[in-house]
């Protein structure tokens, strides 16, 4: 009994658990943010966005609605390049605007990731304690639910931030406006009208963290019994990670695709006011999209979305997992020379 209690005391608090996923979140955006700064630059060359319509820009942690080029945009996508390729963008880009224009898309990521992952990972965490007290401790559904429970509940919470983003990324919005923005919207839509959007994203997110959880915890324990290690190193999680991304990735891509096309029709109806001539619910869009482009249409995009999720989801998880392995161990030298 003493033995479970010192073990007990030993596991990451919640509040180590959300300083963990912090700094994942944090040392994940650093990286891949570059990578797809120069990505959107490239394609912005090759094929220009066109005046008053959005796209999604995904870092692999996140997705964010980005205004394309305007009167008032600052957007760090829009500055002119001849670049001949991803080296040529990197080297110019440095010589000509500075290296901090690498990390320019850095803070709309960081408003929205650290929250989301915060309450995503610690989530995780604690509903896999809970489960594990019920369903015993090796039950295979025990990822499956805990995954699927905590994307739900992160991408709920942060759903109305990311709405409040977008309206001030398209016009300079005062403190002022923007509340009266949002109340209007309250007021003529109801408070769920600030969930705009929301279906799609857990449609997407769900799927997704049910089966990257699944396999992670699979990878994970395979390799740490392979390896003959009581809990992950940084290269079992950062491998896991990867592997269990990617397949992820790959499985639900027709749905990130049908994700995308509602979540610009919604914001270009809502803020633009195109009118919507589109049918919404998702398995008209992907009718649409298979006969619009076949079987194929639905993956469109799925290699760069690998380049993203697969080195996103490995960097996240195995800083996350060293995180948690220092506070443990911190923990347990505290308990031993209090």
């Amino acid at each position: 009994m003493a033995e479970m209690s010192d073990s007990n005391l030993k596991k990451p608090t919640i509040i180590q658990q959300a300083v963990a996923s912090c700094c994942g979140a944090i040392i994940t955006s650093l990286f891949v943010t570059p990578f797809d700064v120069i990505k959107t630059r490239l394609q912005a060359q090759s094929n220009p966005f066109p005046k008053g319509k959005c796209f999604v820009y995904s870092n692999g942690l996140m997705d964010h609605i980005c205004v394309c080029e305007n009167e008032n945009s600052k957007a760090w996508y829009k500055k002119p390049g001849h670049f001949k390729g991803t080296l040529d963008a990197f080297v110019k880009i440095i010589q000509i605007e500075g290296i901090k224009s690498l990390w320019s898309g850095l803070p709309p990521t960081l408003i929205m990731a650290l929250p989301t992952t915060i309450v995503y990972f610690t989530c995780y965490d604690q509903l896999c304690e809970a489960l594990r007290y019920r369903l015993g401790k090796d039950d295979e559904r025990i990822p499956v639910l805990a995954g699927s429970l905590s994307r739900f509940g992160s991408v709920t919470v942060v759903s109305p931030l990311e709405l409040i983003r977008t309206r001030m990324q398209y016009r300079q919005f005062s403190y002022k406006q923007l509340y009266l923005c949002v109340s209007t919207k309250v007021a003529a839509g109801g408070w769920f009208s600030l969930w705009g959007g929301w279906s799609s994203t857990i449609l997407r997110d769900i799927p997704f963290s049910a089966m990257y959880w699944y396999n992670y915890e699979r990878f994970k324990k395979m390799m740490c019994k392979e390896v003959g290690a009581h809990e992950p190193t940084f290269f079992i999680a950062f491998t896991s990670g990867a592997a269990s991304g990617s397949i992820a990735a790959v499985i639900t891509q027709p749905l990130d695709v049908v994700k995308t096309h509602r979540q610009t029709k919604l914001w270009e109806s809502e803020t633009l006011k195109i009118p919507q001539r589109d049918c919404t619910s998702t398995w008209a869009v992907m009718r649409k999209i298979v006969a619009r482009n076949g079987i194929t249409g639905l993956f469109a995009g799925v290699i760069p979305r690998l380049f993203k999720v697969a080195p996103a989801c490995a960097i996240m998880i195995s800083t996350y997992e060293y995180g948690k392995s220092f506070f443990s161990h911190l923990n347990e030298k505290i308990i031993e020379h209090p």
